[in-house]
């Protein structure tokens, strides 16, 4: 069974599952709810972190500073690894809002803190890497999976006005190559991003995510849900020869419309 640690803050509740990556399995604001429920997979519901990488590495492969290669878990996406430990590796809880979790090998000597923060009408979520005695690439970022249809209003959109997008390649990996960003359905990653990128189902509710990420991926590919990610860096950055911040903090704006 699951231990679920709740966080209320009268417009919007969470229930964070601590056992299945510390992820938020609902957040609800005036009884709508806008995480997409447990679908049978570990990659395709709830809210939740992806360190010490996010999205895939080509064939699961990570290099040290020192040329040594390291082979990274591939069992959720084969051939390649997908969105880190943080959703198969136990967390420790630290406080109201607050989590950590310890890195396994090849990314032992690391660590993750998590902290998700209830105001008025938004969530305030932030991931701190500390790489300790650990020397490996490291980039992190957010995976919310928003639902397509909320209990009333209209299916899901999404605003995202991204200046550069990676081309991707067959293997839906970046080559690294920058292009002129094509229009939907996506599931790519993108730079220069313009404003603030929303999901909003008209007549009921919008979401604004306020960021300074540098990088944002958006998935609206599945028919439950949608996603809009922001990252520290893109998909299979170690071997586009991109560096990932240690911090990153996103804002969720709640307002019904």
């Amino acid at each position: 069974m699951s231990i679920l640690h709740n966080l209320d803050g009268g417009e919007i509740s969470l229930a964070i599952d601590i056992d299945q990556g510390a992820r938020i399995s609902s957040i609800n604001f005036r009884g709508m709810e806008c995480a997409v429920p447990f679908r049978g997979q570990t990659l395709t519901w709830g809210w939740y972190a992806m360190a010490p990488w996010a999205g895939r590495v080509r064939d699961g492969l990570i290099k040290g500073s020192s040329g040594t290669g390291f082979q990274l878990p591939t069992n959720l996406a084969p051939p390649h690894a997908i969105h880190g430990f943080t959703l198969t590796n136990p967390w420790e809880e630290l406080g109201s809002g607050y989590f950590g979790i310890e890195f396994p090998d090849p990314y032992r000597g690391a660590r993750l803190e998590q902290r998700f923060e209830i105001l008025d009408n938004a969530l305030r979520w932030s991931l701190e890497y500390e790489a300790g005695s650990c020397e490996l690439p490291f980039w992190m970022g957010f995976h919310p999976w928003f639902p397509r249809e909320l209990e009333r209003g209209s299916s899901v959109e999404i605003d995202f006005a991204p200046g550069k997008m990676f081309e991707r390649g067959p293997d839906y990996l970046p080559t690294g190559k920058l292009v002129i960003p094509t229009s939907g359905p996506w599931d790519d990653a993108f730079t220069e991003v313009r404003g603030v990128p929303r999901v909003y189902w008209e007549d009921a509710l919008q979401i604004s995510i306020e960021c300074d990420a540098p990088y944002w991926v958006v998935y609206d590919q599945d028919q439950d849900g949608v996603c809009v990610e922001p990252q520290t860096a893109p998909p299979d950055a170690a071997n586009l020869g991109i560096v990932g911040d240690s911090y990153i903090e996103a804002l969720f704006v709640f307002e019904e419309i």
